[in-house]
């Protein structure tokens, strides 16, 4: 992937460097209920934010620090990520337009372990997330090698991927899908929760292809290979596939993101076509 040389986005903030306070309501969160509900998030299939706000009885997460600095210069990884994430803003400005909508690009926030969000206390272990409550995307540049090494997922586009599927969560959130679809999973049994949060995953994952459809046709900075490592992502992050490698066996009710063959096609359909509209998955009778 050619990317170097290009525009760098100012919507970085680099957290890497401060302490995280974690405040509800006024109090503090311990380290137990945060262990018990990412336990929760990896047995059951639940959204670990969901978890703690129960553990803790509710309420909402608060921010509690200033403005971050943006990420020094000379860190190449964080430079990486802002170049990925200011292309995400020209393509997703100029496709919003053509919906007579503004686009708001999110903040992306660089932590360390952990991040205080207004969704709650986010953990390294949970991969990079959006938070729709603070418009936010955090990652923890570690995650990008234990892509390469454990995962076996390695390379700049399937990067690129990851933070491009995260964006999809933006673009869902501003087009009102995320609410729309939160309302409809309260009160649903887990399984049938669980269909639905797999729906709105792989509509980030068309998302992500739509941006790299139009990405590619402004810039031509992939090269050979490059499809092919987000591809591979796609399949290593497929909930069938974690499950075998992690547990052994595979529980389809406990899904949460999509089988591999589902997460590769759906990004693939999204850089086909390059049109949002082919990413209906909420609608399709089939995935």
């Amino acid at each position: 992937m050619k990317w170097e040389g290009y525009r760098q986005s100012s919507n970085v903030e680099d957290r890497r460097g401060s302490g995280s306070g974690f405040g509800l309501g006024g109090g503090r969160i311990s380290a137990g209920a945060i262990v018990i509900a990412l336990i929760g998030g990896l047995l059951f299939g639940i959204d670990p934010f969901t978890m703690l706000s129960v553990i803790t009885g509710g309420g909402s997460m608060v921010q509690e620090q200033g403005p971050a600095p943006a990420a020094p210069p000379g860190d190449m990884q964080a430079v990486f990520v802002s170049t990925v994430l200011a292309d995400t803003e020209d393509v997703w400005t100029g496709l919003m337009k053509q919906e007579n909508k503004t686009y708001e690009p999110p903040k992306l926030v660089l932590f360390r372990g952990a991040a205080l969000t207004a969704c709650g206390q986010g953990s390294a272990a949970m991969g990079p997330f959006y938070c729709p409550e603070d418009q936010r995307i955090y990652i923890d540049l570690n995650f990008f090698n234990t892509m390469a090494n454990q995962l076996g997922a390695g390379g700049d586009f399937a990067q690129a991927y990851v933070i491009s599927h995260e964006v999809g969560h933006h673009v869902q959130n501003l087009l009102g899908i995320s609410d729309r679809v939160n309302a409809a999973r309260a009160g649903l049994p887990r399984s049938q929760a669980n269909s639905l949060s797999v729906r709105v995953e792989l509509q980030a994952d068309c998302l992500a292809g739509v941006w790299a459809y139009h990405s590619q046709r402004s810039k031509g900075w992939l090269e050979q290979g490059d499809i092919e490592e987000a591809m591979n992502a796609a399949t290593q992050i497929g909930d069938d596939t974690l499950q075998r490698r992690t547990r052994g066996t595979i529980v389809p009710e406990s899904f949460t993101h999509g089988t591999s063959a589902q997460r590769t096609g759906w990004f693939k359909r999204g850089l086909q076509t390059g049109n949002m509209t082919d990413c209906n998955t909420l609608g399709s009778e089939k995935l």
